[in-house]
């Protein structure tokens, strides 16, 4: 019975045939109608309260994409975006509760590049695109270049869907950051998890992105193990600040043919990598008050084949391995101090930058490359509006007798700088980079930038 119905029973109760009703009959009809307004009038408050949407959940840090915790995201109140393919299972607790997210930044970058680098890099220091042997390198000309972009801006949708097995996750993310330099689409995670189980592109398990440092470099430290990789992924135990994980990753085979080219160069041009099997990481985490620790572990099979050949030959695989040791020191204040290192073979596809996986011997036979990689930078908080990071990352591979004087054996890189959070999404900082490439040979080249930018997230 609705309002408008009770309101028309009252008056029909009072205005009927005076015969047909004693005082204590009137007085009786008028108690039970207001009781039946009173009880209507609780229903409609009820569902006036359910029909209010739940407030969204604060925004959170854009995958992949350096962000300093001095400028927060979006506020919690901000009610949430629901498409219309999105609802919960039928059945499931919470169904109507189904949402959608939207997070993302809109950033500029203003450079000044004091030195030289590969052109199609020049809106990050990547250590291994410096330009060491002039001519004959990309990047070789005249020192300096100013370099304006957008492409740290980026846009992503979260999805939270309650079923009957639990809540579905989904994260679909991208920035603009494309290849050879150019502004375009570039995805960065496309990843769903239903309780432990995950299966997507995502930040692979054998990397800690919590040790990325308050940068506002793209790329960032060199000897950082980091990764988006497709992968299926299974977290049998979080509990109590303690997460286990384990992961199947799609493989890669970073090559270098070396003193082949020169021998045969037809054999040389064709060979390319050749996986057939995913890389297997595993990886413990450890969160206290203090900060956190974590270590992950990889074994991989890393090969080469000659397509150009009908049977494929010469082909072959080998074993690489690696194990990443990571994590960060909570210091005075919102201080923090964070810290990796990473050794291992053929392991150069999960690194930030620089190195191979797979090189010629001395005899010409393939040999898994060796890595070490490791940075160190300190997050520091002057007030609530001021933050600096400064630190220092270096990646070096030992080089194998077969690969050439111009192969990759160290980068450097370290960068310090001045944030401020002009309001709660609204952050503008400069920062000083350096990075060095030094070759098999021993040659080696620096670059070092002024770079700032404004980045405002929601």
């Amino acid at each position: 019975m609705n309002r408008p119905t009770a309101v028309a029973t009252l008056a029909f109760a009072l205005c009927g045939p005076a015969h047909a009703q004693s005082n204590e009959e009137l007085k009786g009809l008028l108690e039970q109608a207001m009781r039946t307004i009173q009880d209507l009038q609780g229903r409609v408050t009820a569902l006036e309260q359910k029909k209010e949407p739940a407030p969204a959940a604060s925004a959170p840090a854009v995958a992949g994409a350096p962000s300093a915790p001095s400028a927060p995201s979006a506020p919690a109140a901000w009610a949430p975006v629901v498409s219309v393919g999105t609802r919960g299972m039928d059945g499931a607790p919470d169904a109507d509760k189904a949402r959608v997210e939207f997070y993302g930044q809109a950033m500029f970058d203003a450079i000044y590049d004091f030195k030289r680098m590969n052109p199609d890099w020049n809106a990050t220091m990547r250590p291994s695109q410096i330009p060491v042997i002039c001519p004959g390198s990309p990047g070789c000309g005249k020192d300096g270049a100013t370099v304006l972009s957008i492409r740290q801006s980026s846009l992503g949708f979260k999805s939270f869907i309650p079923t009957s097995y639990g809540q579905i996750k989904t994260d679909l993310s991208f920035d603009l950051f494309g290849t050879n330099g150019s502004t375009q689409v570039h995805w960065l995670n496309a990843w769903a998890e239903l309780g432990m189980y995950g299966a997507g592109q995502t930040y692979s398990n054998f990397m800690d992105i919590d040790v990325f440092p308050n940068t506002i470099d793209y790329w960032g430290p060199n000897g950082m193990v980091f990764v988006r990789n497709p992968q299926l992924r299974i977290s049998p135990y979080d509990k109590d600040g303690l997460r286990a994980a384990f992961s199947l990753e799609a493989p890669n085979s970073a090559l270098d043919t070396g003193r082949i080219n020169r021998i045969d160069p037809a054999l040389g041009a064709s060979i390319t990598g050749w996986n057939r099997a995913p890389d297997a990481v595993a990886s413990l985490k450890l969160e206290r008050d203090w900060g956190h620790v974590r270590s992950a572990a990889i074994v991989r099979q890393v090969g080469f084949q000659n397509p150009a050949a009908p049977d494929g030959n010469p082909s072959g695989t080998k074993t690489g391995y690696g194990l990443n040791l990571s994590g960060a020191l909570n210091a005075f204040g919102k201080d923090r101090l964070s810290w990796q290192l990473v050794g291992g073979r053929a392991i150069a596809s999960y690194m930030n930058d620089g190195g191979v996986d797979l090189a010629p011997g001395t005899d010409l036979r393939a040999e898994t490359v060796p890595s070490v990689g490791w940075l160190v930078f300190y997050n520091h908080y002057w007030n609530d509006k001021w933050s600096s990071s400064v630190g220092y990352s270096e990646h070096r591979q030992n080089n194998t007798g077969g690969q050439l004087a111009t192969a990759f054996r160290k980068g450097s890189y370290s960068s310090v700088n001045l944030l401020y959070a002009l309001e709660k999404n609204l952050l503008i900082g400069t920062e000083f980079v350096w990075g060095r490439l030094e070759n098999k040979a021993g040659l080696a080249a620096d670059d070092y930038r002024l770079q700032f930018s404004t980045k405002v997230t929601f």
